[in-house]
Parts: structure tokens; sequence; C-alpha cells
């Protein structure tokens, strides 16, 4: 009996700690750049495995320093309504799961804040643990973050190339240039590779991100050339 109430005990102080940790360290990231990630360090041990040279270029910057072509060209290829939910896009993952039914490969319904949380704080992975620590810290980051913050920490964390992450590093790697001065065709090819960012290339672009690209860019004329994030609407259409 002294040993199942001493391991009920633990049990509780194991989760008090974690939900202490886990909002502290989200206020912090609130207002402190992410120095580094679960994903960059398991790549670096990958990298390392496999004989490879290790690589991790990651420079962080501020939103205003990345240019909102790349934040529409992210938005238009990956979370449509990134502004409109809270943190799940229930449309999405219920077509996702009538389509996984199917047997259908798709993409999945995760949303770029679902993205930021795994990225920030978790590991890859479809385990029923990681989806459910997932949910819990993307209710976090919609709760504490504002919307301006979680695309300013996704675009800065994101895998956007073989141990290239955020948007920064991103662009000089692919074009030689600064994130800001990414062009529309530029912020587009990155959006591009997103869903296999380590087996695609921005620049020169394959078949498949040649044509994603070119469907992106037909969705940022769409929506227009703007992200407001004080509005409901996260995109005005152009006139």
């Amino acid at each position: 009996m002294i040993l199942v109430l001493n391991i009920f005990r633990w049990i509780l102080k194991t989760i008090l700690w974690f939900l202490i940790v886990s909002v502290v360290s989200t206020i912090v990231f609130r207002w402190v750049p992410v120095p580094i990630t679960p994903l960059m360090i398991i790549r670096c041990v990958e990298q390392k495995q496999e004989d490879k040279d290790m690589r991790l270029k990651h420079d962080w910057v501020p939103l205003e320093e990345i240019n909102e072509r790349l934040q529409l060209a992210v938005v238009c290829s990956e979370d449509q309504n990134y502004l409109r939910h809270s943190g799940f896009d229930w449309g999405a993952i219920q077509k996702a799961m009538k389509q996984n039914k199917k047997g259908k490969r798709i993409r999945g319904g995760s949303t770029i804040s679902q993205q930021t949380a795994k990225n920030v704080f978790l590991w890859p992975g479809r385990s029923y643990i990681r989806k459910g620590l997932e949910a819990y810290f993307t209710f976090l980051i919609e709760l504490i973050w504002s919307k301006e913050r979680i695309m300013e920490v996704y675009l800065n964390s994101i895998e956007m190339g073989d141990g290239i992450y955020g948007a920064e590093a991103a662009s000089q790697f692919w074009f030689k240039k600064r994130a800001i001065k990414l062009n529309k065709d530029e912020a587009a090819a990155i959006a591009a590779i997103l869903p296999n960012p380590r087996e695609y290339k921005a620049n020169p672009p394959g078949p498949y991100v040649a044509k994603r690209k070119v469907w992106i860019k037909q969705q940022m004329n769409f929506w227009g050339n703007e992200l407001d994030y004080d509005k409901d609407d996260v995109i005005e259409k152009e006139d």
C-alpha cells in the first residue's frame, strides 16, 4: 500500500513539474528567441550517425525582417485558415480522417500553430503520446502567444532544408539573400519544399516543387499581399 501511494505521489509530482515547466517555458518564449529545438538536435545526431558533415544553420530574425511574401506563401501553402482558428482546423482534420479511412495518402491536417508547437517543444513522430502533447502545447501557445508571435517562431524554427532552419538561413542558403529581400517567386519556392525540406530543393526546383510553386503563387494572388494579425480575417482579398 505504501509503495502504491509513493508511486502515486511521484506521478502527481511529475505531472505538476511538467505543467510548471511547460507553462513557464511558453511564457519565456513569448518574448525570447528560441535558440535551438529538439528537431535540430535530432538531425545533428542523425548526421553524425550517417557519417555526414554536421550542418545546423539557424539565424533568428524578427518577423519584420522576414518578407511578407514568405509569410503569405506559408499561410497559403500550409494553413489558409491560420487566423480564423484557435490552433486546430477541425475541417481539415475531419477531411484527413476521411481520406485516411479510404486508405489514401494525403498530407495531415496540422495547422501552423500545431507545427510550431511540435517544432519548439517536441520531437517528430506519430505516436498518440506525441500527438497529445502537441495538442497541449498548441493550446498553450494559442493562449499565451499572439498569432504574430506564433508566425515569428514558426518562420524562425521550421526545417527548410537539410540542416537549414528558419527563413533567414533558408533565404541565404537557397537564394544568397536576406529573408526581407525575397521576391514572390523565391518565397513560393521555399514554401513549396516544406512538405519534405530535406528531399526537395527550392533552387533549382524539381518538377514537383515547380508545380507546387505555381499553385502557391496562384493562391497568393487570390488572397492578397498582406497579413493583418489584428483582424479576424487573416488575409484580405485583392479587389
